[in-house]
């Protein structure tokens, strides 16, 4: 008796998976729908019957052991609004033709661990699960608008080209992940427009080779540390976390996902906030162009954090809405561009910039220096002088020279506060006085003020000369003026002999002198300086 081949009709098809087996040879669409709407969709309660019916082990014959095509076709499996019964088990298969799915409903989960796919597109399929660990693909995954009731697994999967996950929404499993893809390598596009996760999405160490696009998504996982899990990531282009326009007509889109969605909104038009509820932690990413996180909402409790440690990018856009509790942590981050709003960042005790790199400042809106102490305030629970530093040099980098000032004046007065009594009492008065050497000019208008009080108090004095046959003419007030100039002889000091409180006088004009003239010395040395 000669047994029947792998890739031969079996004899027990219905008559949809015959319908199935003969479309796949012509690489034609099998399309099992009834065209009602509200019957066909897969993630409604009507029940599909055997009619729409094709069991998982005939697919996964037609995929792994398929027959020839047609002469003048190529083979490929693209069946529309079919119920697919059984657990389809693909895992460590090697799927050669082209599968796409649309408006699919599985019974039970989609195994696909090391399976190796050339391209594979499940478009609005109702999935229990799909388990797709270590998956190889040459093309696309694609799994826009569909509903995965018990998460999605792509831990080390290698796609060759893009990942797309746009208006997917995805319910966690039992670890409370919704998207578990610690290890993804995307060779191309990570697209998850409008993608709705409610569990830890996780993608520590993931590599994407050109952008990562989640605008619109909404992240929800609130009884867990992190919404999005992901250090170590590495975006080659720019990772968008940001609102997305709702009216993307506008812009020449189709309604054929994931393609035609709208770019981020301008103001005015109608959007969708990127919403994260819970934590975010983005520690040691790399990004290429830029981390954007305009119009983006956080809702964190007072245990989560915006975790940005140590990221590095060109471009850094914090334009999003300020979180009410939690903290944002950008510690050690390195970036080249700040652009960022004066209502983005939070408040005193949660936020943390000790270490954090930035070269240019490019404020969108009103950002006065003002606020941005406060900023930098708000970031330093105990002092430390690196922030307000690092704030001195860009302004001073940028031709912001004053302001670049007072940011030093500031951390003065805020280091004033950490000194024991009689260093703060001397702080104090510097600052009354001089302004701690950072507006030389006041410092000159005190030295004339004392001039001019020396002089008056010396005119009505006559002193004897110390050598009564050696000494210049009396003036009072070249002899106040020598007294204040430290280093400079006028020839009148140490010519005349004072007694009693005039001593104390003359001693107390030589000191406020040489305190006055090395502030303005050191005014001027900063200037010649920066020129």
């Amino acid at each position: 008796m000669t047994e029947a081949r792998a890739d031969e009709e079996p004899a027990d098809l219905t008559a949809s998976e015959r319908r199935m087996w003969d479309a796949y040879r012509t690489g034609s669409v099998c399309d099992l729908s009834t065209r009602a709407a509200d019957r066909d969709d897969p993630h409604s309660e009507h029940v599909w019957g055997p009619e729409r019916s094709v069991r998982a082990r005939v697919v996964a014959r037609l995929l792994l052991h398929g027959p020839p095509p047609v002469p003048g076709r190529v083979a490929s499996l693209k069946l529309r609004g079919a119920r697919i019964s059984g657990r389809l088990e693909l895992s460590g298969g090697a799927v050669a033709p082209y599968v796409e799915l649309q408006s699919c409903r599985f019974d039970s989960e989609v195994q696909l661990s090391e399976a190796r796919f050339g391209t594979l597109r499940l478009v609005n399929c109702a999935i229990p699960r799909l388990e797709a660990a270590r998956l190889h693909t040459e093309g696309d995954l694609h799994l826009p608008r569909c509903r995965v009731a018990r998460g999605i697994r792509l831990t080390d999967a290698q796609i060759g080209t893009d990942l797309l996950v746009s208006q997917a929404v995805v319910q966690r499993d039992n670890k409370g992940r919704a998207i578990a893809a610690d290890g993804l390598s995307v060779a191309q596009d990570l697209q998850g427009e409008l993608l709705e996760a409610y569990g830890e999405v996780s993608m520590r160490g993931a590599k994407v080779g050109v952008s990562m696009n989640l605008r619109g998504a909404r992240l929800r996982n609130p009884s867990g540390r992190f919404a999005l899990n992901a250090p170590q990531l590495t975006v080659e282009r720019t990772l968008y976390l940001t609102s997305i326009a709702l009216d993307y007509a506008a812009y020449g889109g189709t309604s054929t996902p994931p393609y035609g969605l709208g770019p981020t909104p301008v103001r005015g038009r109608r959007a969708r906030y990127f919403e994260c509820l819970g934590g975010l932690r983005l520690d040691d990413g790399r990004f290429g162009d830029a981390i954007d996180f305009y119009g983006a909402r956080f809702t964190l409790t007072d245990e989560q954090e915006i975790s940005l440690r140590r990221i590095q990018t060109p471009e850094f856009r914090f334009v999003g809405e300020r979180p009410e509790q939690g903290r944002v942590v950008v510690s050690g981050a390195k970036v080249v561009k700040l652009v960022d709003t004066s209502t983005s960042w939070p408040g005193p005790g949660r936020l943390s910039i000790e270490g954090f790199v930035y070269e240019n400042l490019a404020p969108r809106g009103h950002f006065p220096l003002s606020r941005r102490l406060e900023w930098v305030a708000a970031a330093t629970a105990e002092y430390s002088p690196e922030p307000y530093e690092r704030l001195a040099a860009v302004l001073r980098a940028g031709g912001e020279d004053q302001e670049a000032r007072e940011v030093l004046l500031a951390k003065q007065r805020r280091r004033r506060a950490t000194l024991p009594a009689a260093p703060k009492a001397w702080g104090y008065l510097q600052d009354w006085t001089v302004v701690y050497g950072y507006r030389p000019g006041r410092a000159a208008l005190w030295m004339l003020v004392l001039w001019a009080a020396g002089a008056l108090t010396f005119s009505q004095l006559d002193p004897p000369a110390i050598k009564a046959d050696e000494h210049p003419q009396w003036s009072a007030a070249l002899y106040a003026l020598d007294l204040l100039l430290p280093v400079i002889d006028l020839g009148q000091q140490g010519q005349w002999k004072l007694e009693g409180g005039w001593q104390w006088g003359a001693a107390g004009l030589v000191v406020m002198g040489w305190i006055l003239a090395t502030t303005v010395a050191a005014g001027a040395s900063r200037l010649l300086r920066r020129g």
